[in-house]
């Protein structure tokens, strides 16, 4: 009786370890996640608004179609970015996305959409590995050597654009591209939290991209 109680009360002391560990995983992921979207939320940007002249238009990359097509997602980016680089918020664009294998090229897709809307080809940089919005953040200031950016995305990811980029350095402010209601959301909304959670990280212990390279100053001319 005596060492089944003493079994009772050690499973009661596991157990309360167990909650404290899990409810304190908890706290710090909603505080990480909050503070992002709490300190981003005065910077993002409704298209329409008065966006601020930058030195580039940075449009974050999402999913390409086997046909060379945009995802809708990424296509409504594309079409934000065009619309603001005619009305003069910036002479640049840096598409920033996947390209790590021949078969999948997203920052191709989105040059290409941009020179068929009507965007010269010399104006738009491509950034072949920004394979996280954090890395976008830091090769558009340490490749492209941008000190202010409009970041192009859906507002869910444009927290985390914005914060990344006022951490690494950047002068930015992200504009909004929910054109529609775009199926798989919630899932994304939840992948997001964990997205935020990672950034803060990153953001505080600044980790190198997967690539770095040579300087391609974005006051030159596109290749």
């Amino acid at each position: 009786m005596r060492r089944f109680r003493i079994l009772r009360g050690m499973s009661r002391g596991i157990l309360r370890i167990v909650i404290i560990a899990v409810s304190a995983l908890i706290a710090a992921v909603l505080i990480m996640d909050l503070s992002i979207v709490f300190y981003s939320s005065e910077h993002i940007l409704s298209p329409d608004a008065s966006v601020p002249e930058a030195d580039c238009i940075l449009v974050l990359g999402a999913g390409v179609y086997d046909d060379g097509s945009p995802s809708p997602m990424l296509a409504d980016r594309l079409e934000i970015a065009a619309w603001l680089y005619k009305r003069g918020v910036s002479e640049r664009i840096i598409v920033s996305g996947d390209h790590g294998r021949e078969d999948y090229d997203e920052v191709g897709v989105m040059k290409k959409y941009l020179v068929d809307a009507g965007v010269p080809a010399e104006a738009v940089f491509m950034d072949h590995a920004g394979f996280s919005t954090y890395e976008s953040m830091y090769r558009a200031k340490e490749i492209f050597l941008a000190e202010s950016i409009v970041a192009i995305s859906q507002r869910y990811h444009l927290y985390r654009a914005v914060y990344d980029a006022h951490r690494l350095g950047l002068e930015a402010c992200g504009v909004s591209a929910d054109s529609r209601w775009y199926p798989g959301q919630f899932y994304r909304n939840v992948r997001e939290i964990l997205a935020r959670c990672k950034d803060f990280l990153f953001c505080i212990f600044k980790p190198h991209p997967t690539f770095l390279g040579e300087a391609v100053p974005i006051w030159g001319v596109a290749e």
